[in-house]
C-alpha cells in the first residue's frame, strides 16, 4: 500500500488492528484508529495538518480526506465514510455517517448520530443537529429523521467486513490464462 511521509513527524500512524486496503493512499500525518478501515481507491492526504479516524470507522472505496492549513480533518469512532465522499476540514463526531458522494467542507460538524444523504453537500461552518439528517445540494436538515443506532450497525458491518478482508484476501496470479 503506498503509505508516504512528509516532513520529519508528518507520517501515517496507524493502529496494528486497523485494515488498510494495499490499493489505497496515506500522506502525512494520518492518525487512524484499532479496526478502522480504508478501502480501495480511497485518498488520505494530511499535508497541511492532520486528518485523524478514531476506531470502527470505515473509509469506503474512492473516498478523498484532506485537510488545510487551518482546519484538520477529524473523524471519530464508530463512524462512517460512504463510496466516493470528500471530506475537508471538517469534523465527524463519533457514529456519523457520511453518504456515497457526499461533499462536507472546512469548519461544518456532523453531529453524533447525524447522517449526510448520499451527494449532499454540506458547505463550510454548518453543524448538523444529532440524529439530523443533511439532504441536498446545499444540505438542508430534517432534524430526528436518524438515529445513533443505525450508523451503528453500519459501522459493525465494515469491522466485520475488514476482519474477513484481513484474513481471506489474497492476490491471484492470472498470467497465462487465455479467452476461451
Amino acid at each position: 500500500m503506498p503509505i508516504y511521509g512528509l516532513e520529519d513527524g508528518w507520517e501515517p500512524q496507524i493502529h496494528p488492528e486497523a485494515f488498510i486496503h494495499p490499493q489505497a493512499v496515506l500522506i502525512g500525518k494520518v492518525i487512524i484508529g484499532a479496526e478502522s478501515s480504508v478501502w480501495p481507491g480511497t485518498i488520505i492526504r494530511a499535508d497541511d495538518n492532520e486528518i485523524i479516524i478514531g476506531e470502527r470507522t470505515s473509509v469506503q472505496d474512492g473516498a478523498v480526506l484532506h485537510c488545510t492549513h487551518e482546519w484538520k480533518t477529524i473523524v471519530g469512532d464508530d463512524c462512517t465514510i460512504g463510496h466516493n465522499a470528500h471530506l475537508e476540514g471538517c469534523t465527524m463526531e463519533n457514529g456519523s455517517l457520511a453518504g456515497s458522494g457526499s461533499v462536507i467542507l472546512h469548519g461544518a460538524i456532523i453531529s453524533s448520530g447525524a447522517l449526510v444523504g448520499a451527494n449532499a453537500l454540506v458547505s463550510g461552518g454548518k453543524v448538523v443537529p444529532p440524529n439530523a439528517m443533511a439532504l441536498g445540494i446545499p444540505a438542508k436538515f430534517r432534524e430526528d429523521a436518524n438515529s445513533l443506532e443505525l450508523n451503528l450497525l453500519n459501522s459493525a458491518n465494515y469491522v466485520e467486513r475488514a476482519k474477513r478482508y484481513r484474513t481471506h484476501m489474497r492476490p491471484l496470479d492470472i498470467q497465462g490464462q487465455t479467452d476461451q
